[in-house]
C-alpha cells in the first residue's frame, strides 16, 4: 500500500518564503521507483485536493514517487483560510525554483517537472533551465477562459524537454480544435481524453467516467516517465 508521507523543510533566510516552514508532500512507490515527479497545483486548489491526491496515489501505484508543495499564496491560505490570488509569476517562478533544487539533492535518477494547469504552466517555462529530465503538464492552460485570441504558447515551440500534456478534448482553456493550431514543440506529445474538461472530467454521454480518465493519464504518464 502506498502511503503519502508528508516532510517541512526549513527555507531559511529565502527571500520568498521569509523564513517560513515550506512542505513538501511525499507518495512514494512499495516497490522500485522508476523516477520522480514533482507535480504543483493549480491556481485554485492546494496539493492536496482530491484531483491531487487521486494522481499522485495512482502514480504512485505504478512506480512514481511523487512529490507536492504549494505555491506561496496557497501556503499562506492554508495557515489563515484567507483566500488570495495567485502570486505574481516571477514568485511563483522562484518558488519552482527552490522546490526543484531541494528535491534534486533529495533524489536519485531521474527527475521530472510539472503540474495541475498553472502548476503545468509554470514548469513549462522552467523545465528546459532547470535541466528536468521530463514535464508532465495536466490541463494545460493554453489561454485563459474565454480568451483563446491571447495563447499562452509562445515558449512551447522551442521547448526542448521531452513533454506530454494531457489534455481533454473540451477543455475550455485549450480544447482539441483550438489547440490543433497551434505551432508546438517536436518534443511535445499531446494525449486527449474524449470528452473531458479542465479536470479531464467526462461528459456522462461519452461512455466514460472521471474515474477512467485518471487511470487513463496516471498510466499515460508512468509510462511517459518510464521510456
Amino acid at each position: 500500500m502506498v502511503k503519502a508521507l508528508r516532510v517541512t523543510i526549513d527555507l531559511g533566510q529565502s527571500p520568498l518564503f521569509d523564513g517560513d516552514v515550506a512542505m513538501l508532500l511525499w507518495n512514494r512507490p512499495s516497490g522500485p521507483v522508476a523516477g520522480t515527479l514533482i507535480l504543483a497545483h493549480g491556481a485554485g486548489a492546494p496539493m492536496d485536493s482530491e484531483f491531487m491526491e487521486e494522481m499522485a496515489r495512482k502514480l504512485a501505484d505504478r512506480g512514481v514517487a511523487v512529490v507536492r508543495f504549494e505555491f506561496p499564496y496557497m501556503a499562506a491560505r492554508r495557515s489563515d483560510g484567507r483566500r488570495r490570488p495567485p502570486n505574481p509569476q516571477a514568485q511563483l517562478l522562484a518558488c519552482w525554483r527552490e522546490v526543484h533544487a531541494l528535491v534534486r539533492r533529495q533524489v536519485t535518477g531521474s527527475l521530472a517537472i510539472g503540474g495541475k494547469s498553472m502548476g503545468g504552466r509554470m514548469a513549462s517555462l522552467l523545465a528546459d533551465e532547470l535541466g528536468a529530465d521530463a514535464l508532465v503538464c495536466l490541463g494545460y492552460p493554453f489561454h485563459a477562459v474565454g480568451k483563446a485570441d491571447k495563447p499562452r504558447v509562445a515558449h512551447l515551440a522551442d521547448l526542448r524537454t521531452p513533454t506530454l500534456i494531457v489534455q481533454g478534448e473540451r477543455d475550455p482553456m485549450g480544447d482539441r480544435m483550438t489547440v490543433a493550431g497551434y505551432s508546438l514543440s517536436d518534443a511535445i506529445r499531446l494525449h486527449w481524453l474524449v470528452a473531458g474538461d479542465h479536470d479531464l472530467k467526462p461528459l456522462k454521454a461519452s461512455g466514460f467516467t472521471h474515474e477512467q480518465h485518471l487511470q487513463e493519464a496516471a498510466d499515460r504518464v508512468a509510462a511517459f516517465l518510464a521510456g
